[in-house]
This record gives structure tokens, C-alpha cells and sequence, in this order.
């Protein structure tokens, strides 16, 4: 029998390897090798047969098992799984002692879960050899175990980094939502309406609207290169330019004896790349496609810089693209920007977008492109207005990237309904 389960068995500095279990029905045979592996300085327990051993398991905790092959009872192979089925903090070394060496004998041993042989009677310079090359592997597999726990602790260190960071890119998301106060609103008989989807928690794309007292209003597409944090600080700090509601820092419009009044399209542009290119360390630079519309008349003045061209949409049904592109914003110090002017009459729209729409790869790697885009604005329903329009065109552009429906880009848009509400 084995030792009583009280026994203190000697302490073990954490990752040395010496705990032998050696298990024989024979106490010759058991005395035998537990000399000479206590002579090596190993730490041995014995047991006589597979029942005690698998008792004794669950106090030695060997790092190595010698058992003979034919016991009474249960045999060294089906103690050999019996003990690779019981949970080990670390893996234990089994070494079948046997007289046979059929191979059908080897694959019924390998196939238990032993990891080695030895023949009966046991050499002492072969086990001594066997039990090294085991601890070689014992100690690689208790290695990786030490790395894994090391991995364990820093992954689980980096979640807790990454749960922080995403709340607070969930705020950043609510704020950045929340320079984009409303989705339309109603100038007049005009409407605008706009739409905002960032491929992130926080994007670089924005659109936005305002207006002055005499019935005139602005609206703008814009997007800061590239996407993430950054981009959204440079959208949060381009908005505060272009705000609705503190209009003396609005940099497209004028204080005059009246109130407030629209400059005209290309100052407000060159106005706002001084004040990118102005600001130092700062490396970034937006699009943008800004729209100055007259209620008395109808006619709207807009500039194009390095932003997709608008899409015009007659009443009559007839659709074009305008606009020659044009400098970035924050690009280049004193540049100019050209000024265009439609005249839009009741019924007419016009689309301001980001590439995220028109660079969209579809599934045959082609991308969107202007015609793709058109097809899709002509396929919404014309029942559908406003928001519902934007919603509808954002759904139709997802349907068409199908399965790779993950955008990596941030799409927006403002969509002016002329004269008809």
C-alpha cells in the first residue's frame, strides 16, 4: 500500500521537477528503482497496484510515473488513462515498464497516453536517460505554461485598458452624434436633411446646417482624412467653425449693422484653411462641399474643396453632377477656392456626400463610383423624403455590398429638398 494521504511529503521549489511515482505489484521491483532514483536526488512514492496510485496522485502530484505493465486489477495501460482523465495543474510523465515489444503491445501503450517504454528488467543508465528526456519536456511544457499565465495576465490587463478606452470612445461617439443636433430641419419651403455613419466608434466625416434670420441657410458636407480619434477631434474643432448656434464664431457668415449675413462661399473656404493650416503640429486636412442658399431667389452659391461633386437632382428628373473639385481644406497656405452658382427652382434637391459612398468596394472589387451612386439615389422610392430618403439610400448602398457589408470609411450626407415641403 502507499503511504497514508497525511504524510507531509517534502516541499518542492515551485518548477523543479522531482516527484516520482512508482507503481509495481512487485516490492522488489518497486525498492529497486526507488533506490536508484533516490540516489539521482528525486523525491519517489510507491504504490503496489493502480488503485492506490490513482489515490496517491491527488496528494504527490508526481512529475513522473513508472508503472508496470501487468498488475492485478487495473493494468498500467488503463491507469495510464485513468490518470491522463483526472485535472492536473501541470502534465505528469508516464513511463510504461514492460516485457513486451509487440508493436501492437507499443500502439495499445501510446494509445492510453503513456509517453514512453521501458523493458523489464530496467537498466539504470536508460532510465536515468528516459526520465532526463522526459524532464525536458516537462520543463518546456512548464515553461509555456508560465508564458501562457504571463499572456492570461497581460491580455487580461489589456481588456481592462480596452473596456476604458471604449467607454470613453462611446461618449466620444454620443458627442460627436451630438454636434449634429437634429436630423432635419425646415427653412422656409426648403428642407435639410442630413445623415451621419461612422465605420468606428468615432469617425472624421460631419454635415451640418445653419441659417441667419432673413431666411438664408448654409448647409456643408465635410471629411477629415482619415478616420478614428484624431479625424474626430479635427471634425469637433471644424464644427465649432461652422456652428448653428454660436454664429459669431461661425466663419462663413458676417455680423453687420442687421445682424448676421452670409460671405460668400469661397471666403468662408479660405477663412477655414488659414485657420487649419494655421495650427501648428497639425498634420491633417479635410474635404469639403459647402452650400450658401437664398431663400428669395433660389439661388445657391457653393464651393467645392477636394470634395465629391454634388449631385443636382431636377424636378424634372434630370440628375448631374457639378463642381471641378477643387484644393483641400488645410492643405496648402493662401490657397484660393472657386465659387459656383445654380439656381435652383421648387421641386429640385441637391446631395452633398463623402467618398465613403462613392469609394464603397463592392463585392467584384470594382468600386461604387458616380454612376453607382446615381443608380442607387434613382432607385429609392419617391415617396421617400428627408431622413427616410438618407436611410433609405444608406440600406440600398449596404444591400449592394452584400455579405462585405463593413464599410471602412465613414459616410454622411445632407440632402437639400428645394422649395416643396
Amino acid at each position: 500500500m502507499f503511504q497514508d494521504a497525511k504524510f507531509a511529503f517534502p516541499d518542492v521549489q515551485d518548477g523543479h521537477l522531482c516527484r516520482v511515482l512508482v507503481v509495481d505489484d512487485s516490492r522488489v521491483q518497486r525498492r529497486i528503482l526507488t533506490l536508484m532514483l533516490e540516489r539521482w536526488g528525486y523525491i519517489v512514492a510507491e504504490a503496489e497496484d493502480a488503485e492506490c496510485a490513482l489515490d496517491l496522485c491527488e496528494v504527490f502530484q508526481p512529475d513522473f510515473i513508472l508503472s508496470d505493465w501487468v498488475m492485478p486489477g487495473m493494468s498500467g495501460p488503463e491507469f495510464c488513462a485513468a490518470f491522463r482523465a483526472k485535472p492536473r495543474a501541470s502534465y505528469g510523465y508516464f513511463i510504461l515498464l514492460t516485457s513486451k515489444s509487440e508493436k501492437a503491445a507499443v500502439t495499445t501503450g501510446l494509445e492510453s497516453g503513456a509517453d514512453d517504454f521501458l523493458t523489464k528488467p530496467v537498466n539504470g543508465d536508460e532510465l536515468r536517460a528516459r526520465i532526463n528526456a522526459g524532464a525536458r519536456i516537462l520543463s518546456m511544457e512548464q515553461e509555456l505554461r508560465s508564458k501562457n499565465s504571463v499572456i492570461a495576465e497581460t491580455l487580461a490587463e489589456l481588456q481592462s485598458v480596452h473596456a476604458v478606452i471604449d467607454k470613453d470612445l462611446q461618449q466620444a461617439r454620443v458627442l460627436q452624434q451630438s454636434l449634429m443636433p437634429v436630423r432635419s430641419a425646415c427653412f422656409g419651403q426648403s428642407r435639410v436633411s442630413l445623415l451621419l455613419r461612422s465605420c468606428g466608434h468615432v469617425g472624421g466625416d460631419l454635415a451640418g446646417m445653419f441659417s441667419v434670420p432673413n431666411g438664408d441657410f448654409g448647409l456643408f458636407s465635410l471629411d477629415v482624412l482619415g478616420h478614428g480619434i484624431t479625424s474626430a477631434m479635427m471634425t469637433a474643432r471644424v464644427a465649432g467653425h461652422l456652428s448653428a448656434e454660436h454664429l459669431d464664431e461661425n466663419l462663413a457668415l458676417k455680423r453687420g449693422d442687421d445682424g448676421f449675413d452670409f460671405l460668400p462661399p469661397h471666403q468662408m473656404a479660405e477663412r477655414l484653411n488659414a485657420r487649419m493650416v494655421g495650427q501648428k503640429g497639425v498634420s491633417e486636412y479635410l474635404t469639403l462641399a459647402y452650400v450658401h442658399v437664398s431663400q428669395t431667389n433660389g439661388l445657391a452659391r457653393f464651393v467645392q474643396a477636394g470634395h465629391p461633386p454634388p449631385l443636382l437632382l431636377r424636378k424634372s428628373g434630370e440628375a448631374e453632377f457639378i463642381g471641378l473639385g477643387g484644393l483641400p481644406i488645410g492643405l496648402i497656405d493662401d490657397a484660393r477656392f472657386e465659387e459656383h452658382k445654380i439656381a435652383l427652382s421648387p421641386g429640385d434637391r441637391l446631395l452633398l456626400y463623402t467618398d465613403g459612398f462613392t469609394e464603397a468596394v463592392l463585392p467584384d472589387g470594382t468600386m461604387l463610383d458616380n454612376d453607382g451612386l446615381l443608380a442607387l439615389v434613382i432607385s429609392i422610392p419617391p415617396d421617400l423624403r428627408g431622413p427616410e430618403f438618407l436611410d433609405a439610400l444608406y440600406d440600398a448602398l449596404k444591400a449592394k455590398l452584400g455579405d462585405m457589408a463593413e464599410f471602412d470609411d465613414d459616410i454622411s450626407a445632407a440632402l437639400l429638398e428645394y422649395g416643396e415641403v
